[in-house]
């Protein structure tokens, strides 16, 4: 297969393009995919966050099938090469345990959204004891969050050790990194959007109590717009500490289930990142062992 050195440049970094032809329908493909997610605002809705997933399943079944061209085949066999080969598995390794450790903390938190509502339909509409549910359903989340921060730190600390190669296995290599990078980046929003950022200024507390208490009074322009999850998480604090009506609490309810759908709706996203991921993995190292 022809090959036409070109320089693309990628929102992530400037990457030599060597391999296959530029008019090959998978490169134009995959560097569409590439653009679109660099490109893409943050995820403020759940509905954006699920395209974002579904984009990067997108841009990993064709690097699969890419992996399956005898040219790329060809670079990575070369045995001078097999150090950069091997840090991109090991790369590919953490990812999976990144998205295996999405998976779990999501499942926790979606099992908690479930024994709320639950216990929601059991009190018929009381409040008494409820408050005791909430405090296990934030402390749940907090724990998730602080186990997913200790997890992406000692993943950035690895990551920072990367070799560069200037040459055909550089450029395939740096492709297949870039897409590890972008891949990383939407799971970490993922996970930003369902427990929260690292560091959550006061303001943003008062915020989200501001536009669920007075909602007609907080909501000008420049002030940030709240997702599915931080709803919910302020209404269950508002329900937990104050007297409530079953206006509000019915309100409650519907965000639970909104909630809800939104963590079923990753959970499946993630799963399908996790197998395409796989297949990825599967493809690189069948390519090793011929």
């Amino acid at each position: 297969m022809a090959t036409v050195p070109s320089i693309i440049q990628t929102g992530y970094h400037t990457r030599s393009n060597s391999f296959p032809s530029r008019s090959h329908p998978l490169t134009s493909e995959i560097d569409e995919h590439l653009s679109r997610l660099a490109s893409s605002e943050s995820a403020t809705t759940s509905s954006l966050l699920n395209h974002k997933l579904g984009r990067v399943q997108d841009l990993h079944d064709c690097i699969e099938k890419m992996l399956q061209l005898p040219f790329t085949q060809q670079i990575l066999y070369q045995e001078q090469q097999r150090e950069c080969v091997d840090e991109l598995l090991n790369g590919s390794l953490r990812l999976l345990d990144v998205c295996a450790m999405a998976k779990d903390a999501l499942s926790q938190v979606k099992e908690c959204t479930l024994e709320l509502q639950s216990v929601l339909r059991r009190k018929r509409g009381a409040t008494k004891g409820f408050a005791n549910e909430v405090r296990k359903y934030l402390t749940s989340k907090k724990a998730a969050k602080k186990a997913i921060l200790k997890a992406l730190k000692n993943l950035k600390h690895k990551e920072n050790k990367q070799s560069t190669v200037a040459n055909e296995t550089g450029s395939l290599i740096s492709l297949l990194k870039e897409v590890q990078a972008v891949t990383l980046n939407v799971v970490q929003s993922l996970l930003a959007f369902t427990f929260g950022h690292e560091k959550e200024s006061p303001m943003i507390r008062w915020l989200t109590v501001a536009k669920l208490l007075h909602p007609k009074r907080v909501g000008s322009e420049g002030e940030e717009q709240m997702n599915e999850m931080e709803i919910v998480d302020a209404s269950l604090q508002s329900l937990a500490t104050s007297k409530s009506d079953m206006m509000q609490i019915e309100r409650v309810q519907n965000e639970l289930k909104l909630s809800e759908s939104c963590i079923q709706d990753f959970e499946e996203g993630l799963e399908g990142l996790f197998r395409s991921l796989i297949k990825v993995r599967v493809n690189i190292l069948n390519t090793l062992n011929h």
